[in-house]
Order: structure tokens, then C-alpha cells, then sequence
């Protein structure tokens, strides 16, 4: 491809608003450019990338017996009713036409319905379906460039299957097909124990990449290599200790205190004898969660442990159902469901709110004052706190997730009338499994990972070109024949090639733009060199040079890229 006439509008400054690196290389570099907040375009390089990452998926899909579809991203919006799903998306899905189509976020539903009006034997099965389309998700604060879109592409398959065992030869088959592609990709990745959310389904995983611009935060254990979501992570933490007496109930005036640091300082007592108190709705129901000191809700275990949705409880709504606003409320005289983090199992002499604006209450024991109390894992982690299967020390961050992989169980079969006759002709809901892989995602973590201060630093799998051509001064004509000659020689030996015989673009114009674009070889033809018959070789990752004569220049261009 000849840059002159190449559509890659590169730029030598930041844009302001991009912060992350992916965000920033992908824009500089002229892969992609912003139609609307969480909306891209995908220029030709970019593109070409995506094409890249987009086949190494086709064909370990196919190596594991997937047969690609291309389903419709317009969905009519009953068949997501028939699996309540409408509602546990919520705001993040797209609605059109007066809210009687949707766009789809993942397609469940769509595959289901294919498959129960097909696989009606257990002879038909198993069946991996897949394909690679875009998805659309109304994301409230896009950001970070394509890693957090409102439109993007995604690889998402499914299987069908007649047995539980069979589901698991199929999970496991993608879980090995995902290892294949994230390394054929050159992407440095681990994976996780996750929760599955809205997908429902019994068990999960994630293939996480570590990056500050994640949104996901992970805990990980570098001693038993023990590595979870922190929607689901759990960690060795000692419990309150409860006393051996219990001090009666007495109302303390706590005028303007609304924190738990606040109450500390002004009762002058530890956190960890303060439970604190969190409102939620749960369907037409209130729940009020006790934790101990600053812990805090994590609201993916609490929708686990009460089988659905929640939401905290608004501050114009918490005076009608405690009594009191945030900060004066607690356990003893709340009508309704009250769970307790494990962390306050059967605590006692504790302070909490009274359910009285600018009161509270001490001397509370969780086992005399708080009848029908449960308890539950409900915290979240922290960084230094210890590995729940060993004597190691979590830590906590940001990662970007590659992909995700569900088994659904019957979830959806179930809901939507997926049935099929196993071998003693007694009918039985599809077991099913979901896996997904954002496109977009795979790009952007591989330049997360593969940078430096010039630009970005290509291998030659997910490379737009193989090799980077220069011509130093195109006005010379033994330039351009030498130039034109190299390039016929690379492109008949199956190279890509991004051939810069731009006329007026200076050298050093060029050097920096070849760095930023990042091609794993460049090759320089300029007059120095050219005159004892030689031309400049330099990788681009290590920064390394060779003078090669032009007789063995593609010799080495062989070598250099295997």
C-alpha cells in the first residue's frame, strides 16, 4: 500500500480528550476517529487489525467445531421478555421503535430461539454456534476510547448440549480456544473466577488483561496464584470478636455525624465497633445490610445472595422506610429483612444508628437485639488483606476483560421453551453455555501492552503491515527505482507492505511517522547507503539496525520476521 495514496491521517499531538494509552495511539496513529461520545469509526489500519483479530478467532472457532452465523442486531423486543431480560439490562439497552425492537447487547436469546425450533433429539447435539457481530450497549459514561463503547465488536458463541458432562467438555474446549487466541495475539493475560450478572448460569470465568485503564478491579494472590473478580473475591480477614459481656442498649446524641470515621472521632472509639447500615430495594422489598466498620457492600454478592436485582434505596425514600436519613440508621426497630456481613457473626456491644435523625445507639448484640438475622459474604476486598486459600497477601487492580465465558445451565432453554427428547424419549430443557470475546477489546489491551514513547510496537501476527518502506527524497530518481524495485520484490513475496513515497514529507517526517505506526520492519532506501548498493533495516521493538546489501535484503527480511 502506498502511504501517498492511503487514507492514515496521523497526528503529532494528544488529543485532550484521551487519556488512555490504547485511546491515544489508536487516534495519533489514524485507526480510529470519534463520530459520537462511545461512537468510533474504524479507519482503513484499523480496520485491517480488526480483520486480523477477527480471523485468528474464525479459525480456532472452527478448529473446535463452531459453525459461524451472522445474526440480525435488531431484536424484537418480546423474546427478550420471554427471559426477563429487558428489565436486568435496564438502561444499558437501546430501544427503538416505539421500545418494540431492541439492539442487541449479546444475542442469548436470538441463538435460543433458533435452536429450540431445530434441536429437538439429543441426536442433534452437540451444536457450537457462533459469529462475530456488532453489539450495542447504552453505556451512561462511555470513555476510554473503544475499551467502553456504546457500539462494538464482539465474537460471542454457544453451546447446546444434552448432558452437564457434555457442557463441560464444551466449556472446556473454549476455555482452551480462548488460551489460543489471546496467545496467537501476542497478549500477555490471566484469568479469573467471575460473576456471571446478567448472563445468569453457574459458573464463569474471565480472561483479564492488567491495565490502569480497566474498569474491572481483580484481586490476585502472586502465592497460590489465587486470581478472582472482586465482584466474587473473597479474603482472610479476622471477624469482630465478641466480648464477654454485653453492655445494655443506650441512645447517644450524635449531632451532624454522618460517617463512620465521623462517629470514631467523636465517640473516640475504634471502626470495629461500629456496624454501619445500607438500605436496598429488592423488588418490592427493603433489606438492610449491616457491615462492620468502613467495609462496603458489594452489591454483586448481595444480588447473588438474594436471587435478583437490587438497587440502594434513594435518600428521598430512606426517612419513610427507617425513620431517619443516611447516617442515623440501624438494625434494631428496622421492620423488614436484615443480612449481616460475615465479618459481624453474632457481634456484640457494637454502635449503630437509631433510626432517629442525629442519634445512635451502643451497646448492641447482633445475637439478643436482632432477631432473624443472617449473615453473608457481602464485602469488598481490599488490597493487603489475606488469600483465602493460603498464607499470601491479595492485591488489588484494574484490569481489562478480553473475554468471558458462562455455563448458562437452562436458564434460557427454560424460559423460552427450548426442549429436546434425551434417549428414553423424556423431554428436557438445552444445556447451554454463552462465550464471548470483545474484538475491539483485543486491539485495544495489545497496545495497552506493546507501546513506548515514539508509538506503537507491532508483532507480525496482528501487524496492519509487515513491513514499513521508505523512500527518503522521492524527487531523486534512483530513489524511486530502487524504492519501486524493493517494494515489487516484498509484496511478490507475500509481504504486506506500507510504502512511504510520499514526495515532500521530510526524513525525519517519516522516521517519526514509521515509529508511531509501529510496522515490525522498516526498511530505509536513502542516498548514502544506496550508493555502495545497500539500504537500512531497523526493528522497530528493539530499535536494532542493519545494513544489508540489496542483493540479500530479502533474505533478511525472512529472518528478521520469523
Amino acid at each position: 500500500m502506498r502511504l501517498s495514496k492511503s487514507f492514515v491521517p496521523t497526528l503529532k499531538e494528544v488529543p485532550n480528550d484521551a487519556i488512555v494509552k490504547s485511546h491515544i495511539l489508536m487516534l495519533r496513529s489514524g485507526m480510529i476517529r470519534m463520530l459520537s461520545a462511545g461512537i468510533y469509526s474504524f479507519l482503513p489500519l484499523g480496520y485491517k487489525v480488526m480483520q486480523k483479530i477477527s480471523q485468528i478467532i474464525r479459525e480456532e472457532m472452527n478448529a473446535i467445531g463452531g459453525q459461524e452465523f451472522h445474526l440480525p442486531a435488531l431484536n424484537p423486543r418480546e423474546i427478550w421478555e420471554e427471559t426477563n431480560r429487558v428489565e436486568a439490562f435496564g438502561d444499558t439497552l437501546f430501544h427503538i421503535k416505539n421500545r418494540d425492537y431492541i439492539l442487541a447487547p449479546t444475542h442469548e436469546e436470538v441463538m435460543t430461539y433458533h435452536a429450540r425450533n431445530v434441536l429437538k433429539s439429543y441426536k442433534d447435539l452437540p451444536q457450537i454456534w457462533y459469529q462475530i457481530q456488532t453489539k450495542f450497549r447504552n453505556e451512561a459514561r462511555p470513555r476510554s476510547g473503544i475499551i467502553r463503547g456504546r457500539q462494538f465488536l464482539m465474537k460471542d458463541s454457544y453451546t447446546f448440549d444434552s448432558s452437564w458432562e457434555d457442557l463441560d467438555k464444551s466449556y472446556t474446549l473454549h476455555d482452551k480456544a480462548y488460551r489460543k487466541i489471546f496467545d496467537r495475539c501476542g497478549l500477555k493475560y490471566f484469568v479469573v473466577g467471575a460473576s456471571s450478572g446478567a448472563m445468569g448460569g453457574t459458573g464463569s470465568e474471565e480472561f483479564m488483561v492488567k491495565s490502569d485503564a480497566g474498569e474491572d478491579k481483580v484481586a490476585y494472590c502472586e502465592t497460590s496464584g489465587y486470581a478472582t473478580n472482586v465482584e466474587v473475591a473473597a479474603s482472610r480477614i479476622p471477624a469482630k470478636i465478641r466480648d464477654v459481656k454485653s453492655d445494655d442498649i443506650r441512645e447517644v446524641s450524635t449531632p451532624n455525624i454522618k460517617s463512620i470515621d465521623e462517629l470514631c472521632e467523636f465517640l473516640r472509639i475504634d471502626e470495629t465497633q461500629c456496624a454501619k447500615s445500607r438500605v436496598y430495594i429488592y423488588g418490592t422489598s427493603t433489606v438492610l445490610i449491616l457491615m462492620l466498620g468502613n467495609d462496603e457492600v458489594n452489591e454483586t454478592k448481595l444480588e447473588k445472595a438474594l436471587g435478583g436485582a437490587i438497587r440502594p434505596a434513594h435518600a428521598d425514600e430512606l426517612k419513610d422506610i427507617t425513620g431517619a436519613d443516611a447516617g442515623s440508621i440501624g438494625p434494631i426497630g428496622f421492620k423488614g429483612r436484615i443480612i449481616a456481613d460475615n465479618r459481624l457473626k453474632d457481634a456484640n456491644n457494637l454502635y449503630s444508628g437509631a433510626n432517629k435523625n442525629d442519634y445512635h445507639l451502643g451497646g448492641i448484640d447482633l445475637m439478643r437485639d436482632v432477631k432473624d438475622l443472617e449473615y453473608e459474604d457481602l464485602r469488598i476486598v481490599k488490597s493487603g488483606e489475606g488469600c483465602p486459600i493460603s498464607d499470601g497477601t491479595l492485591e488489588v487492580f484494574s484490569a481489562i476483560e478480553l473475554g468471558h465465558i458462562f455455563k448458562l445451565g437452562t436458564k434460557y432453554s427454560q424460559a423460552m421453551g427450548a426442549m429436546f427428547l434425551d434417549e428414553n424419549g423424556k423431554e428436557n430443557p438445552l444445556i447451554m453455555g454463552s462465550y464471548g470475546i470483545g474484538v475491539d477489546r483485543v486491539m485495544a489491551c495489545y497496545l495497552e501492552q506493546h507501546n513506548d514513547e515514539k508509538g506503537i510496537i507491532w508483532g507480525k501476527t496482528l501487524a496492519p503491515y509487515q513491513i514499513h518502506l521508505m523512500g527518503l527524497n522521492m524527487r531523486k530518481q534512483e530513489i524511486v527505482n530502487a524504492s519501486e524495485k524493493i517494494y515489487q520484490q516484498l509484496t511478490d513475496a507475500g509481504y504486506e507492505v506500507l510504502f512511504d513515497d510520499r514526495l515532500d514529507a521530510q526524513a525525519g517526517f517519516k522516521f517519526n511517522d514509521a515509529d508511531l505506526l509501529g510496522m515490525p520492519v522498516q526498511v530505509i532506501v536513502g542516498d548514502k547507503k544506496l550508493k555502495v548498493n545497500k539500504v537500512e533495516l531497523k526493528l522497530r521493538e528493539s530499535g536494532e539496525r542493519f545494513d544489508i546489501d540489496l542483493n540479500d535484503l530479502l533474505m533478511k527480511v525472512k529472518e528478521l520476521l520469523n
